[in-house]
C-alpha cells in the first residue's frame, strides 16, 4: 500500500484565501478591520523567523499587523503592561506572545494575562477549560489545523479510533480534545505507556506530537490509517541538516493509507490557523457571524 500525501501546504493556502475573503467582505460591509499583535522578547532566532512570516502572512491577508519585539533583559512587569495595553485596544483582535520567553518571565502568568477572547494561540487556562467542557474556545493553532486536515480528507471522523502520542499542553492534550469533539475513541500515549508499538497500531487515525526523530515506525501503523505527523525536528544526515517528523516517513507512508509529510504536512496549517483564529475573535467582538469551515 502507498498511502496518499496529505498536502498541508496547499490545504493552507486554501485556509489563507478563505480568511482573505472574509476579512475584505468585514471591511466592506462593516468597516472592521482584523488586527493581529505578536509580543517577541529576545533575540531566538527561530522565533524571529516565525514572526516575521505570521507578520507578512497577517498583512497578505488585509489584516492589521502590530509587532512589538522588546529586549531580553525586559521586566515581567513591563510585559505584562503591554498585554494588558493590547488588551485594552480595540484594533487588536488576537494577542499572541511568541514562546519561549527568557528565563526570568514566568510564561503562564504571561499568557493568562492576555484577555481569553483574545487568545488567538488558545493557551489561556479559561480557553483550556473551555475547550475541555466542549464549550467555544480559541482553540490551539496546530491541533486546529490537524481537524481540518483531517475533516478535509476524512470527512466525519465519528467513532474511529484514535491515537494520540504526546502530552503536551500545547498539541497533545488538546488534539485529544478536538478529537472526542468530533466523537472519536481517544487514547493518549506517551513515553510511560506500556507497548507503544501495539498501542499505536489500533488507531484508525495516528497523531504524533512528541518531537523525537522519526520514532513512529511503520510497524506501529495500523494498514490503512491516517498519520498526522505534527513533529518538525532537525537532524544531520549525510553531511547535511534535514527536517523529519516524528514519524519514519517512508516505512509509514508503505503502511498507512494517509499521511502528511514533513516539511510541507501540518506546519502550513498553524499560521493559517492562527489568521483563521484572529478572524474569529474578530468577528466574535463585533457581534458578527464566525466564518464557516475555520473553527473546531
Amino acid at each position: 500500500m502507498s498511502a496518499t500525501i496529505i498536502d498541508g501546504k496547499a490545504f493552507a493556502e486554501t485556509v489563507r484565501a478563505q480568511v482573505a475573503d472574509h476579512v475584505a467582505r468585514l471591511k466592506a460591509g462593516h468597516g472592521v478591520t482584523p488586527g493581529l499583535a505578536v509580543v517577541l522578547v529576545g533575540e531566538d532566532p527561530a522565533s524571529q523567523v516565525y514572526v516575521r512570516s505570521k507578520g507578512k502572512q497577517t498583512l497578505e491577508a488585509g489584516m492589521a499587523s502590530f509587532e512589538h519585539k522588546l529586549p531580553a533583559e525586559t521586566s515581567e512587569a513591563d510585559l505584562v503592561a503591554l498585554v494588558k495595553q493590547l488588551n485594552a485596544d480595540p484594533k487588536v483582535h488576537g494577542i499572541l506572545v511568541q514562546l519561549p520567553l527568557p528565563p526570568h518571565l514566568d510564561s503562564d502568568l504571561v499568557i493568562n494575562t492576555i484577555d481569553p477572547a483574545k487568545d488567538v494561540d488558545g493557551f489561556h487556562i479559561s480557553n483550556v477549560g473551555l475547550l475541555g467542557t466542549g464549550q467555544k474556545a480559541m482553540v490551539p493553532c496546530t491541533p486546529l489545523g490537524c481537524l481540518m486536515l483531517l475533516r478535509d480528507h476524512l470527512g466525519s471522523l465519528s467513532g474511529k479510533t484514535a491515537v494520540v502520542v504526546g502530552r503536551s499542553n500545547i498539541v497533545g492534550k488538546p488534539m485529544a480534545q478536538l478529537l472526542l469533539g468530533d466523537s472519536c475513541t481517544v487514547t493518549i500515549a506517551h513515553s510511560r505507556t506500556q507497548d507503544l508499538p501495539a498501542v499505536c497500531r489500533t488507531a484508525d487515525i495516528l497523531v504524533a506530537a512528541v518531537g523525537r526523530p522519526e520514532m513512529v515506525k511503520g510497524d506501529w501503523v495500523k494498514p490503512g490509517a491516517t498519520v498526522i505527523d505534527v513533529g518538525i525536528n532537525r537532524i544531520e544526515r549525510d553531511g547535511k541538516t534535514k527536517l523529519v517528523g516524528d514519524v519514519d516517513f517512508v516505512s509509514a507512508a508503505a503502511v498507512a493509507g494517509a499521511i502528511t509529510p514533513v516539511p510541507g504536512g501540518v506546519g502550513p496549517m498553524t499560521i493559517a490557523c492562527l489568521l483563521a483564529n484572529t478572524l474569529t475573535a474578530c468577528c466574535r467582538a463585533n457581534g458578527l457571524p464566525e466564518p464557516e469551515g475555520l473553527t473546531a
